[in-house]
């Protein structure tokens, strides 16, 4: 008998911060820390999934298909209802084990990375295909992206785009565009070494997400019921000072901040596009997006600030906070030294980790003995 072994990286959004849910497009890069589920296929129809970094067990039956959710994100059940709707069956069962290095809840996408993982394994490990009705086992990055999202927001009304999906199943870096449809680019810029940085302060993401993306839905339902063609695609600083009468100053603060960070992501695309990378110009670039973030998008913490101002104090080139916010991580670009950045990130609390950009998910077959 033989195992499969599925690694899925996790990512760093380094442009486009708050803004996928707008609507507007996010660059994301995936990185060397990733999640790992060693698996078999078994007769009998059970999933037992051992989880020792978080010391914990899972165990459920397959008999009675599609399954009932036993909590909010119950992942492990989502992803399998999914994919019965896409034509997969699953007559035995599943044993293994999940590990992995990717800090979790803290805006490294550790869930995302997981589900890519499991769907990744679940389509190679489910029934083979009746005659005349043969299905790919071995699914493109792009569909599981697709069906991770439907498995992990769509199942259970969730809030958030599709970033975390593609970022971690295509791996490298992307551009993706959200609207009018879906679009996602792999750049592969000549880009260094990073540190991400755990402040362990734990994320209110849906408390974020309920006054940041609350709050720019609330601005741009208000300036369209004066002017129905007002887009954030193509609006200036200059555009909206005529609406300034209608919000208070934190509002105003939010709206062009929103609008400078669409703006350094189309000025960030260019730079990685170039055949000679601006590797400090890129820093300067995660700088001011990191300035809106804390100023108008108010995402940072006083600990995440130090340990941004440590991480450029010792010879990082920019940084930002990553993900949601409220907490979680943060990452330096630090193409130099970077073990000294991040000494400094340690020093001023945080646990910090040498990253580079990696490869998405990816399946491993290995021979296992026969109990």
């Amino acid at each position: 008998m033989s195992s499969l072994t599925i690694s899925t990286p996790g990512r760093i959004c380094l442009f486009g911060e708050h803004q996928d849910y707008l609507g507007l497009p996010v660059i994301a890069a995936a990185i060397s820390c990733r999640i790992q589920i060693t698996a078999e296929r078994t007769e009998q129809p059970l999933v037992q999934l051992d989880l020792p970094d978080i010391g914990r067990q899972t165990r459920f039956s397959l008999e009675k298909l599609p399954l009932r959710y036993q909590d909010k994100r119950d992942y492990f059940r989502s992803a399998i209802n999914v994919l019965l709707r896409e034509g997969f069956r699953f007559s035995g069962g599943i044993r293994g084990e999940v590990t992995g290095s990717i800090p979790i809840n803290a805006g490294a996408s550790s869930s995302s990375a997981l589900l890519i993982s499991w769907i990744n394994l679940l389509t190679q490990l489910a029934d083979p295909a009746p005659p005349g009705q043969a299905k790919p086992r071995t699914l493109p990055a792009t569909q599981l992206a697709e069906l991770a999202y439907r498995a992990e927001v769509l199942e259970f009304g969730e809030p958030g785009g599709m970033m975390d999906h593609y970022a971690t199943a295509m791996g490298n870096l992307i551009y993706l565009e959200s609207q009018p449809a879906i679009k996602v680019e792999t750049i592969r810029p000549a880009l260094g070494t990073f540190v991400l940085g755990n402040s362990g302060e734990p994320k209110d993401t849906i408390g974020i997400l309920g006054r940041v993306k609350g709050g720019m839905l609330r601005i741009i339902e208000q300036i369209r019921n004066l002017d129905s063609s007002f887009s954030l695609h193509t609006t200036t600083a200059a555009d909206v000072a005529q609406y300034a009468h209608l919000f208070t100053p934190d509002e105003m603060t939010l709206l062009l901040g929103n609008i400078s960070n669409r703006d350094i992501l189309r000025q960030a695309i260019m730079l990685l596009k170039d055949s000679t990378l601006d590797h400090v110009g890129f820093g300067r670039l995660l700088n001011q997006h990191q300035q809106n973030l804390r100023d108008a998008q108010r995402i940072s913490t006083p600990k995440i600030d130090r340990m941004l101002q440590a991480a450029l104090d010792a010879g990082a080139l920019g940084g930002k906070i990553n993900g949601s916010g409220g907490g979680g991580c943060m990452f330096a670009y630090a193409p130099d030294n970077p073990q000294r950045v991040a000494d400094a990130i340690t020093a001023a609390g945080g646990e910090a980790t040498v990253i580079h950009i990696d490869e998405g998910t990816r399946a491993e077959m290995s021979a296992v003995a026969t109990v």
